[in-house]
This record gives C-alpha cells, sequence and structure tokens, in this order.
C-alpha cells in the first residue's frame, strides 16, 4: 500500500443533496480534519431540507462535526429527490459556491450514486471545481451502490464512535429508519479499514487525480 501525504488543508468544501449526507459520508474525516487544524475554514453547501427541522438538525450537527472550525454552511429550499427538475438553481448554488472560496479539499457525492440527487450533485461538484481534488463519499442503503473505492481516511476507534454518537445525536428525525442505525455505520468503516490497514476508516471515490512528485 502506497501512502501519499500532503500538507494539511486549510480550505474545506464540502456539499450534500440533503440534510445529514455529509456527516454519514464524511463525518469521520471532518472530525480529523477540524481537530488536527484549529481554525480550519470548512465552507458547507446543502441543497435541500432548509427552512425547517432538517436544517435545524443539519446546523447543529456539523457545528459538532467540525470543532473549532470557520463553519459556513449554507442550506437550501431544494425539494428531496427532485434535483433533476431544479438543475438550475443546484447549479447556480454550487457556481456561487466556487467563486466564494479556493479549497484545498473537496468532499462531495460520488458520481456513482445511485440516488439521483447524490449522483446529479457529484457531476456539478466535478465540473466547478475543476482544479482541485475532489474525494466522493458513500452513503450505505437499500439500493446496493456500494463500489470498489480508491482512497481512504483511516479513522481513529475514538473518531468512528464518536461519529456515530453524534450521527444518533444531531438527527432523531432519521432514527426510524432501518439502516440508521449503529450497526450500519461501525460495519462499514470497519470493511474501509480492513481494506486500508485500520480498524476504522472513511473511502472515498477519487475521478481524477494530478500527482506533483517533482518538488
Amino acid at each position: 500500500m502506497i501512502r501519499l501525504r500532503t500538507g494539511g488543508p486549510d480550505r474545506v468544501v464540502a456539499v450534500g443533496a440533503h440534510c445529514d449526507d455529509i456527516a454519514i459520508g464524511a463525518g469521520g474525516t471532518l472530525l480529523t480534519l477540524c481537530l488536527a487544524r484549529p481554525g480550519i475554514r470548512v465552507d458547507a453547501l446543502v441543497l435541500s431540507g432548509g427552512g425547517g427541522e432538517r436544517e435545524q438538525e443539519e446546523r447543529a450537527a456539523l457545528a459538532a462535526f467540525c470543532p473549532g472550525a470557520d463553519l459556513r454552511l449554507t442550506v437550501l429550499k431544494l425539494p428531496d429527490g427532485r434535483l433533476p427538475a431544479h438543475w438550475e438553481e443546484a447549479k447556480a448554488a454550487v457556481e456561487e459556491l466556487r467563486a466564494r472560496t479556493e479549497p484545498d479539499l473537496v468532499l462531495a457525492p460520488r458520481t456513482e450514486d445511485a440516488h439521483q440527487d447524490h449522483r446529479g450533485l457529484a457531476r456539478l461538484m466535478t465540473t466547478a471545481f475543476r482544479d482541485h481534488l475532489v474525494l466522493g463519499y458513500e452513503i450505505v442503503k437499500w439500493d446496493g451502490d456500494l463500489g470498489r473505492m480508491t482512497a481512504y481516511q483511516p479513522l481513529w476507534p475514538e473518531t468512528a464512535e464518536r461519529k456515530v454518537r453524534l450521527l444518533q445525536e444531531h438527527y432523531p428525525s432519521q432514527r426510524h429508519r432501518p439502516w440508521y442505525d449503529r450497526e450500519a455505520f461501525l460495519g462499514l468503516a470497519r470493511i474501509r479499514g480492513i481494506e486500508c490497514h485500520a480498524r476504522y476508516a472513511e473511502a472515498f471515490a477519487v475521478t481524477k487525480l494530478t500527482l506533483d512528485l517533482g518538488e
């Protein structure tokens, strides 16, 4: 296994189609980054859930997942499951996000995600953030769309446990879902950990990666 280490990012963009997507897909990575780099800037965009209980959950959750960070969160009101019909609004939101930040790292859904909202947002991100490292996170669900991943962020056991605890604490509206439980979140993290010689990990898809190994 090859490990490429770079300087820690100072600016991160994290996006989700729905409230809780970012935390489920990359919550452990955000915890790892923010605990290691106090004051890191995190620009977050969520396309749906604005103006109600879901937005309140998201604001509290991301504040907990980004301790000590300069967190700037926008939650829009696009209807859940209808992103293709609201493509122009979604594209405008992504372009506005791009205009206000120059991130070192982008966390977004992966382009192979079976959910049309996730997949649509992923495709918008790779066109708006063309010269950035975009890591596509995964979300376990009934579609059975988990794939072979190409990048891993190992998680300390206490970080993985903290992620699960925060998910359960901050998203009470999701607790009734059959897949929303400790076993699902830790089980996937354990499998991804096995794949990168760690106890737990979050895994990401990388569509394109440019190396600069000559300096």
